[in-house]
């Protein structure tokens, strides 16, 4: 008698336990799908109780070198640069650092259209998940394709975790980089961290005029020093912003004569936007092209 009370007792919690298994498996977010190599672009995502995992891009952003004015020294140091690396060559890794919307993301997505057929791919992380850097280097380290980890906007607080990984990533890890990647990130600071005036009341003067630098100022320039090509970006002038309009409205679908009648709205665009920029020009154009294309109609 009692054998088969323990053997129902056993049921019981063997029941019990299925049907909170089945529960948790229900309130778990479901596994990534396969992933597909085949895509131009990845995006690293990360969800509480599955880890990180890369999510292929099927539809990039289409922009082209050719779309890109006003930048023409930064394109060719780029275009340079990712031609080595996808030949097997040795290349840097690029600070990309500027003002606001003059082209810096729009050169690595470029890059990455005009070189996608030769084995170029990219991976966008963001700055909350650079902690993952050694994740995605094993993923990819052995695959035969280059890989471009992308860091749009980059920059960092003191302490941030993600701030170490990139530097051992960089240069200081016992590991190193494998071959077919490199990182490509934009800032609008040189240095990825905020400085503050009171570092300088850290900095030396020696008694032979030599200057110091506290250790504040070269733990911050540590991190930009660690990428060996730095592209610079200012904003453009009134021609410059004026040419971009123009080749976006063109590539609205308006012709020659109709982009440059628009060069009025266009200054008056860009004064109610209080900026020049290739960005301000793409906005203005898509603006313009749509409401003068329902007038046609």
């Amino acid at each position: 008698m009692s054998e088969t009370n323990d053997q129902g007792d056993l049921g019981r919690l063997i029941g019990l336990a299925e049907q909170l298994l089945q529960r948790l498996d229900t309130a778990l977010p479901p596994a990534p799908p396969p992933l597909d190599w085949s895509a131009p672009a990845f995006r690293w995502r990360t969800r509480p109780g599955r880890g990180g995992w890369l999510e292929s891009v099927k539809h990039p952003h289409a922009i082209r070198f050719d779309d890109l004015h006003g930048i023409d020294d930064q394109k060719a140091q780029l275009t340079q640069n990712t031609r080595q690396f996808v030949q097997g060559r040795s290349a840097n890794n690029v600070l990309l650092t500027g003002a606001r919307g003059t082209g810096k993301s729009s050169l690595v997505k470029a890059a990455l259209n005009a070189f996608a057929g030769r084995g170029l791919r990219l991976i966008e992380v963001d700055k909350e998940d650079l902690v993952h850097l050694p994740e995605i280097v094993d993923l990819v380290g052995e695959r035969r394709e280059h890989f471009i980890i992308f860091c749009d906007d980059l920059s960092f607080e003191s302490g941030e975790p993600g701030y170490k990984a990139m530097k051992s990533i960089l240069d200081g890890s016992i590991s190193g980089m494998p071959d077919n990647l490199l990182v490509y990130a934009t800032s609008n600071r040189r240095h990825l961290m905020p400085e503050k005036m009171s570092e300088n009341l850290e900095t030396v003067h020696t008694d032979d005029g030599e200057i110091h630098p506290g250790e504040t100022t070269e733990e911050k320039v540590s991190l930009s020093e660690r990428f060996g090509l730095w592209l610079s970006f200012y904003p453009v002038d009134q021609d410059q912003y004026l040419t971009i309009c123009a080749h976006w409205l063109q590539r609205f679908g308006l012709d020659e004569k109709s982009a440059l009648a628009a060069r009025q709205e266009a200054l008056l665009w860009s004064l109610s936007r209080g900026s020049r920029s290739g960005r301000v020009a793409w906005q203005f154009a898509r603006d313009y092209a749509g409401r003068t294309a329902k007038k046609r109609r």
